[in-house]
């Protein structure tokens, strides 16, 4: 009986001993745990964080920027002192400071130095750009120009301005828009214009598509052609480059549902769709969303669209990415009352100065890379 007690108590001595052992081991190995990674976690945060450049790009139709001198040549009588629209110095004077106001607030909630490139249409001439850009809310951002004057009847061109800190222009030149059966025909050209947007070579393409005058379905096959041709200037870039970074822009007087978009320009519609060669249109879930540039009849359009090559829509942010895709749309653009309460803010309805901004929201996109 004894020995038998004497053998009992030795193994509880001993399992006792084994308890007390693994539970030293388990608190030596959570100390040790425990040490790993609070050293981990120091050597995270002695690392230098990775920060990353923004930048913006933007299209504004600025409906009917004329200065206010005739041309001869176009048909501008309506926008002079004895037209129709009373057009002054003044009322050019109050157009040109709106302007400028909107300008230099695009993308202010991420970048705070204003739009590195803007394309717009419904411009007059040269001049009157020259005029914008020397308003006081844009001079201290140093924009140069690009434009072509264009054969269309009424004078209105498409052009763009560019901070030259931020973007070299390499190459630019202007495209008409033909019709093959109509030798008569004219309309806005579309703008290329090549360069180095902080080192890298992008290429804009600025476009004002032939309008809905007469019918949306009667006029379609003039939008088909200029997408077709906008489509061609595209494709022969990324022939010569096939990791070109294009920026198609402009007021297509079509949205980003309708056939001359999706069929004649290709651009897709999402990312997953996408490969190389292809072109992706950000405004798509924006215009779906019910988020519009333009308003007509109670209803809303996204005319203005800015759409990118595929090199640009890529996770790495080793070189420039398009972050996301913007309407401009923010209170003080808008009617805040009367028939057209809620939509843009226009300089005139009909031909009644309404002192405001202009028939279209402009529209942005935002660039980013990893410094």
């Amino acid at each position: 009986m004894y020995l038998c007690k004497l053998n009992k108590n030795n193994n509880l001595i001993g399992l006792s001993i084994k308890i007390i052992y693994m539970r030293l081991n388990i608190r030596y190995i959570s100390l040790i745990l425990l040490l790993i990674f609070v050293t981990y976690t120091n050597s995270l945060k002695a690392q230098p964080k990775k920060t990353v450049k923004i930048g913006c790009i933007g299209f504004y139709n600025l409906e009917n920027l004329f200065d206010t001198i005739n041309q001869d040549d176009v048909n501008d009588e309506e926008f002079t002192p004895e037209g129709i629209n009373k057009w002054n110095a003044e009322r050019y004077k109050i157009k040109l400071k709106n302007m400028a106001e909107v300008i230099s607030q695009i993308g202010d909630e991420l970048v705070k130095s204003g739009p590195s490139i803007m394309g717009f249409s419904e411009i007059e001439n040269r001049s009157v750009l020259q005029d914008l850009i020397n308003e006081p809310a844009l001079k201290p951002m140093d924009f140069d120009i690009v434009h072509y004057d264009s054969p269309e009847r009424r004078g209105v061109d498409v052009g763009l301005i560019y901070q030259k800190a931020h973007f070299t222009v390499t190459n630019s030149y202007a495209v008409h828009l033909t019709m093959p059966k109509d030798t008569g025909f004219k309309s806005r050209d579309q703008l290329v214009v090549s360069g180095l947007y902080d080192g890298e070579l992008i290429h804009i393409i600025v476009n004002h598509w032939p309008s809905r005058r007469g019918g949306e379905k009667r006029s379609e096959y003039l939008r088909i052609r200029a997408a077709q041709v906008c489509r061609s200037i595209a494709d022969s870039i990324m022939q010569r480059e096939p990791n070109a970074k294009i920026f198609i822009m402009g007021d297509l007087n079509d949205d980003p549902s309708n056939i001359s978009i999706l069929k004649h320009l290709k651009a897709k519609k999402a990312t997953e769709e996408m490969q190389a060669g292809d072109l992706y249109n950000p405004m798509y879930k924006l215009y779906k969303d019910g988020v519009g540039s333009l308003a007509y009849r109670d209803s809303w359009n996204l005319f203005d669209q800015i759409i990118i090559s595929y090199p640009l829509t890529q996770k790495d942010l080793e070189t420039y990415k398009v972050l996301k895709a913007k309407v401009f749309n923010k209170p003080f653009l808008t009617q805040k009352e009367g028939q057209f309460a809620g939509y843009p803010w226009r300089t005139y309805v009909g031909n009644t100065f309404m002192g405001g901004y202009s028939d279209h929201f402009p529209v942005y996109v935002f660039l980013v890379k990893q410094k």
